[in-house]
């Protein structure tokens, strides 16, 4: 019997963008489960609120049973051991988020040396969507129907 292939992908989420969906899309064609862990952060003054990521995150990955969504506080290292994994996934829109999620991995691989780090470029035609994007649409009242899902749009617009 094969193992279950499992990953991690973690993040603010703070929205959930077609950028996190293009990753999720990517996990989804090598892993039997992904675990979409939303990170909750005390120090950190987030946008929107944890139930209201969560509620976006649903309407993304609601109907796909391979996908589970949890919220988590901590490193990323002990999310790993907890859900049984060592395969963390990360998106990529260019060099400057190599540096970091490559900063970020070796810090993270000294808390657990298991860790495995898959790095999934983003589609060119998303290279430009960011949530800081997003929000900063929604501050200027700009259209954000190219950086979110229709699903996520909406609950956005009549929440915001």
């Amino acid at each position: 019997m094969r193992t279950k292939r499992k990953c991690v992908f973690a993040g603010s989420f703070d929205p959930p963008t077609l950028g996190h969906k293009a990753v999720v899309e990517a996990c989804l064609k090598m892993f039997d489960e992904v675990v979409v862990g939303v990170l909750v952060n005390p120090q950190k003054k987030p946008f929107f609120t944890v139930e209201e990521k969560l509620e976006m995150l649903a309407l993304d990955y609601g109907n796909e049973p391979r996908v589970r969504i949890i919220t988590f506080t901590g490193t990323v290292a002990k999310l790993l051991e907890q859900e049984g994994t060592s395969v963390y996934v990360r998106g990529l829109r260019n060099a400057t988020d190599f540096d970091f999620e490559n900063a970020n991995f070796y810090a993270s691989k000294k808390l657990n040396p298991a860790l495995t780090a898959v790095y999934i470029p983003c589609p060119q035609e998303l290279l430009h969507v960011s949530s800081s994007m997003v929000r900063n649409s929604l501050q200027f009242s700009t259209p954000i129907n190219e950086y979110v899902s229709k699903e996520v749009e909406e609950y956005i617009r009549k929440r915001k």
